[in-house]
């Protein structure tokens, strides 16, 4: 489930196979593949979490049968996966949501990419001479592709693509790809028929049990796992229900291990910290300064794969936690990503009234596949590590998607509020001041939002940067013309550079 590589057409050879997947080894050190028949070769990495085992990867990740078709090569995870096997008979165990998806496939074609409105998936399945691809609606997992000589290439990271092919370019979300090359949307985001008038008390018994739910489909603590903890109001709700489920599965002493990170003694250090007592888990920090984000910034583009400097600065603090807890063995972490997206939290979206929320929480969700979610995948398998996130729920966004404004962002005299719903279902269980915190994005909690502008400021000069912007004029700040030129380094000024997500602010 952790990198794809994939190659069709009548000249795709081996070896342009190995050197995707060897672009992406930091995805998958504990097994890697390939499967080739007539028209297509598919290649998958995976790391140990994974696995869900630790007998024979090779024994466990074999692709299906010897030659026989359709075959799977698939990064992803279905949120209600028990719902869909049930009637399929497909039994529980090693492989299930591919087995699942080949038996889908099988009956349905693509028809059954409708049915995944709970999943976040990237997937290619071969079925004889012919090949079909697909992406999430949301873009949660990420794909790209590009062509070369004949023959169409698809990878889960960027570079991967780039390696073998002239172009590349980013796979839609929401979209299929049949054997022609034509793609075909299959969903998209969109005002929900209906609206739902539930009272907040119905709305908090609602998603409490939703998010519930989806964390115990979505969680399974066999890989050595532990907590993102930032501080903030989602990464605390999931560390919540983490260090709960934990005592339910092993017993009332065990404890979760949380991580957190910051520039000195930030705003995130602090409110982390006093979470981890509320709760009582096995609690680490990591303290960072400038020199040690300088340090690492080139490496973070790279595996980013992004110049965008609000992504960027976020992604320098989740790579520097990702690491440090790969360091102390773990396998898994947890995040809270999806509840601003899901609850309306940014706080840009305070401007807009209540008559425009709901097309302006859609236009917020359209960035997740090139912003958060990027983040999410990059930072984390960069360091052989797999992340779960059980606020991404398609249950949970439809439910969302049909409240009221007032109950996403409710009125008050200081202000809006936002995620109002959600900070009232999670009150009784977390301390106030950090049901209550403000909403800060990861770079302004953990402060790398504070220091990285400033420095690159004093870097480049005005005449510097005005000719970099007639040149490219996407480019919005200094900060952001270093970053650019990192990216370039790797990835050139071409066809990649379309590829990335700009976020509404700087």
């Amino acid at each position: 489930m952790s990198g794809i590589a994939v190659g069709y057409g009548r000249t795709v050879d081996e070896p342009a196979l190995q050197t995707m997947l060897a672009t992406m080894a930091h995805r998958g050190p504990a097994w890697s593949g390939l499967a080739k028949q007539g028209r297509w070769i598919l290649g998958q990495n995976y790391t140990l979490a994974d696995l869900g085992t630790r007998k024979d990867p090779a024994a466990i990740c074999k692709f299906d049968g010897c030659g026989n078709v359709p075959q799977i090569v698939y990064d992803g995870q279905i949120g209600n996966w028990s719902e869909l096997a049930g009637p399929r008979e497909i039994a529980d165990g090693p492989r299930r949501d591919e087995r699942l998806l080949v038996r889908m496939y099988q009956q349905e074609g693509a028809a059954m990419f409708q049915r995944l409105g709970d999943a976040a998936f990237a997937l290619v399945i071969g079925d004889g001479e012919q090949v079909v691809a697909a992406r999430d609606v949301l873009g949660i997992k990420t794909l790209f592709y590009g062509r070369k000589n004949g023959v169409c290439y698809f990878g889960t990271e960027l570079k991967s693509v780039l390696a073998v092919a002239d172009e590349v370019y980013e796979f839609p979300a929401g979209h299929y790809m049949d054997g022609g090359g034509t793609l075909h949307r299959f969903a998209e985001l969109a005002p929900p028929a209906e609206p739902v008038c539930d009272t907040p008390e119905r709305a908090v018994a609602r998603i409490r049990d939703i998010i519930w739910r989806s964390f115990c489909q979505r969680v399974d603590f066999s890989p050595p796992t532990a907590g993102l903890l930032s501080g903030g109001l989602d990464s605390s709700i999931v560390c919540c229900l983490a260090a709960r489920r934990l005592r339910e599965e092993r017993s009332e002493t065990a404890r979760l291990t949380t991580f957190a990170v910051g520039v000195g003694e930030s705003e995130d250090i602090r409110k982390a910290r006093l979470v981890a007592e509320s709760l009582g888990s096995e609690h680490r920090e990591l303290i960072v300064d400038l020199d040690r984000i300088l340090e690492v910034l080139p490496d973070v583009i790279y595996y980013l794969e992004s110049f965008d400097p609000s992504l960027v600065r976020s992604a320098v603090s989740n790579y520097l936690v990702s690491r440090f807890a790969r360091e102390q063995g773990f396998e898994q972490l947890l995040s809270g990503e999806g509840g601003d997206e899901t609850f309306c939290g940014y706080e840009y979206i305070k401007e807009f009234g209540a008559e425009r929320l709901l097309a302006e929480q859609l236009r917020c969700l359209g960035f997740v596949h090139s912003n958060a979610a990027l983040r999410l995948d990059r930072m984390n398998r960069c360091h052989g590590l797999r992340v779960v996130t059980p606020l991404l729920s398609g249950e949970l966004l439809d439910y969302a998607l049909r409240l009221p404004a007032e109950y996403k962002q409710k009125p008050g005299d200081g202000g809006k509020i936002e995620k109002w719903i959600l900070r009232l279902a999670y009150e009784p269980l977390l301390p106030a001041a950090i049901v209550w915190r403000p909403k800060q994005e990861f770079s302004q909690g953990s402060e790398s939002a504070e220091v990285l502008p400033a420095y690159f400021e004093g870097r480049i000069s005005d005449e510097e940067f005005t000719a970099a912007c007639r040149e490219h004029p996407q480019l919005r700040s200094k900060e952001e013309l270093h970053y650019f030129r990192v990216f370039a380094e790797h990835f050139g000024t071409g066809s990649a550079v379309s590829t990335v997500g700009q976020w509404v602010s700087l």
